[in-house]
C-alpha cells in the first residue's frame, strides 16, 4: 500500500446519491401508493353510498303574523293557528299556543 498515492474516488458520486437514496426510495413509494390506491377503490365502490338530502324549501314572500305570545312574526302559512272568540290567532308553535290564555 502506498501512504503517498491518492485516493481513489468513484465516478459522479453525487449522481449514486440522488439516484440510490433519494430516487429508488420516491419511486417504491410511488409504486406502492398506485398498488394501495387501486385495491382501496374497489373497497371505496362496493360500499352503499346515502343520496344527499334535499335542501328545505322555504316559501318567501307572503303575510306574517306576530306571536302574542312571545312576539315572534311568523309566515300565515307555516303558523300554528287557533281560533279564539272567532277570531284566528297565529303562533310560532304550539307551545305558545299552548301558553296563550285569553285576558
Amino acid at each position: 500500500m502506498d501512504l503517498g498515492a491518492p485516493a481513489k474516488v468513484p465516478p459522479f458520486p453525487m449522481m449514486r446519491f440522488l439516484l440510490i437514496e433519494v430516487l429508488l426510495p420516491l419511486l417504491v413509494l410511488w409504486l406502492v401508493r398506485g398498488i394501495l390506491r387501486s385495491l382501496f377503490a374497489g373497497l371505496r365502490s362496493s360500499v352503499v353510498r346515502q343520496p344527499p338530502r334535499p335542501a328545505p324549501t322555504i316559501h318567501t314572500g307572503g303575510e306574517l303574523k306576530k306571536d302574542p305570545v312571545c312576539g315572534t312574526f311568523v309566515s300565515v302559512d307555516a303558523s300554528v293557528t287557533k281560533r279564539v272568540r272567532g277570531e284566528l290567532v297565529h303562533f310560532c308553535s304550539p307551545a305558545c299556543r299552548d301558553k296563550y290564555r285569553v285576558a
